[in-house]
């Protein structure tokens, strides 16, 4: 009894052990072949953007929005200056995230550039382009600090909004998810969530946000005046920010408090809107997701 006891706890461990091995060797098998089938993919890519043509901009994003052609401030701010500035290019929504894990990216001539600020950067200094070449040293150094005040404090705010108090409702409803990103999505919330904590303005009360975003709003219709831009007659960069982040609250915020300050106090922010969608959207419902 004793032989036989001891006989079938060695057959065990090796069926253990063997069974150990062979888990071990699929894991193996199959993480190589994902990295083969990734890399041949994104070969493919490659070479289908580069059949774009020279110096012709592809920006990689996520899929349009029922109510926007893209949900994403950063990148509906980088397409509207691209249309600004007249400069070729084509959306790809395949690889939405780039080397740096942020969106949109771009990919010019065979190179990678990312975060829509640096790109901008880039490309106004590659194709010579000065959107504020009539401006004064004051109205340059204003146009900067308002980019600055939309692109990282309005952007917080509104995410703090998004996420803190609509619990991405908004997102689901302006973009069409597959059943495994919905499965995702509450992942999803707490990174934006925990983002905002990190940054700060997730840390404070649902009140003192408001305010500071109401604040924002108020310094921009102030400054915008009765004028057709928000630096005067003519449009730069920072009416790209200033587009992207209102036509967000007009047409994916409609249930925030920010909605109803655009449209019954500060009368002036959305004709400034609907001046800029009619002059470089005009194919605005054909890059909806619905179209």
């Amino acid at each position: 009894m004793a032989l036989a006891a001891l006989l079938w706890e060695m057959a065990r461990l090796w069926w253990s052990n063997m069974s150990g091995a062979v888990l071990m060797v699929s894991v193996a098998a199959v993480g190589l072949w994902l990295a083969v089938f990734y890399l041949s993919d994104r070969k493919k890519k490659r070479n289908l953007w580069q059949q774009a043509g020279r110096d012709v901009i592809v920006v990689h994003c996520p899929s349009p929005g029922r109510f926007t052609p893209n949900l994403s401030p950063f990148v509906l701010k980088l397409l509207t200056f691209l249309r600004l500035a007249g400069l070729p290019h084509l959306v790809d929504h395949k690889e939405p995230f780039g080397p740096k894990g942020k969106t949109p990216w771009i990919t010019l001539n065979g190179e990678d550039f990312t975060d829509s600020h640096l790109i901008i950067d880039r490309l106004s200094r590659q194709y010579n382009i000065d959107l504020t070449d009539s401006f004064t040293e004051e109205q340059k150094a204003a146009a900067k600090a308002f980019t600055i005040m939309i692109d990282e404090h309005v952007c917080w705010c509104l995410r703090a909004w998004r996420f803190n108090e609509d619990g991405g409702r908004n997102l689901k409803e302006g973009m069409s998810l597959p059943f495994y990103k919905r499965l995702l999505f509450p992942l999803f919330i707490w990174q934006q969530r925990n983002a905002l904590w990190h940054q700060g303005v997730g840390r404070h009360s649902h009140d003192a946000v408001r305010a500071m975003m109401k604040e924002d709003l108020l310094a921009l219709s102030k400054y915008l005046g009765n004028k057709p831009f928000l630096m005067g007659d003519t449009a730069c960069v920072v009416d790209c920010s200033m587009f992207a982040f209102l036509a967000n609250i007009l047409y994916n915020y409609n249930r925030s408090p920010y909605y109803a300050v655009i449209n019954e106090e500060l009368a002036n922010l959305r004709p400034y809107v609907d001046r800029l969608k009619s002059q470089l959207w005009p194919d605005w419902d054909e890059c909806l997701a619905s179209a």
